[in-house]
């Protein structure tokens, strides 16, 4: 993956961590849990492409 590609998905990935954690300091009943899950899963995605990415580079 070129560069500038990682890099955008290093920033898209702080992004949405980001809005995780923000939706988490919310009093429980404020939480709107679909974005929430929203936000986890794609987080959760752009983490696992990063790491395999990173991984890959070190091979």
């Amino acid at each position: 993956m070129p560069n500038e590609a990682m890099f955008l998905l290093c920033m898209c990935s702080i992004f949405l961590w980001v809005l995780v954690s923000r939706e988490a300091v919310k009093p429980s009943k404020e939480v709107n849990w679909w974005r929430m899950v929203t936000f986890l899963s794609a987080g959760s995605l752009s983490a696992l492409l990063i790491t395999i990415n990173l991984v890959q580079s070190l091979v």
